[in-house]
């Protein structure tokens, strides 16, 4: 996102009831902050925040229509960013399996759960890779941002003993012309 820009995007899920996913993260740019806002079809305000870093929320849709997610820079002056954002809506229904004839029903149930438990777990590593992304790119950040500091300072320090030694090295020639003067 540019410097002061507004952003919004869009999702309409089909059936009330479902579950609607979002995740950002701001990977890069300025104090890696934004505001956001999500707001229902009835442009009730569901979620907001400001100078957030990143944020993952589940919400059920209790009406139908658009829900809007807006993501403003407007508080950056110069700095543009990259935000990486998920919207998802989900049904939280379970699929029925078909049982296997000669399976008993309790042997289905077990399976299903432990399929469930699985998905959940995916899931959360899903989640957690994401968070873990985004702060190696903050953190990338900040040692590129280090590292340019040190080369500016070492450069400084450098140009600063060659204009010592080119001082004394006139002071040094100044005192002995003069004592030469003096003398003859």
């Amino acid at each position: 996102m540019q410097a002061n820009e507004r952003a919004c995007f869009f999702t309409t899920p089909h059936k009330l009831g479902q579950k609607i996913a979002f995740y950002f993260a701001v990977q890069s740019g300025g104090s890696f902050d934004i505001d956001y806002e999500v707001t229902g079809p009835s442009n009730k305000v569901i979620l907001n925040g400001e100078k957030e870093r990143q944020g993952d929320f589940v919400f059920t849709a209790n009406e139908l229509g658009d829900y809007k997610f807006c993501f403003n820079n407007a508080m950056s002056t110069y700095s543009e960013k990259f935000v990486d954002f998920e919207i998802a809506v989900e049904d939280e229904v379970r699929a029925q399996l078909p049982a296997k004839q000669g399976s008993s029903p309790e042997q289905t149930t077990v399976l299903e759960e432990s399929i469930y438990k699985i998905s959940g777990q995916l899931s959360t590593i899903t989640r957690n890779q994401k968070y873990f992304r985004t702060r190696e790119n903050r953190n990338f950040s900040t040692v590129r941002s280090t590292e340019s500091r040190i080369v500016n300072f070492s450069l400084i320090q450098i140009a600063m003993v060659i204009a010592m030694g080119g001082l004394q090295v006139f002071i040094v020639r100044f005192f002995f012309q003069g004592a030469r003067k003096g003398y003859v």
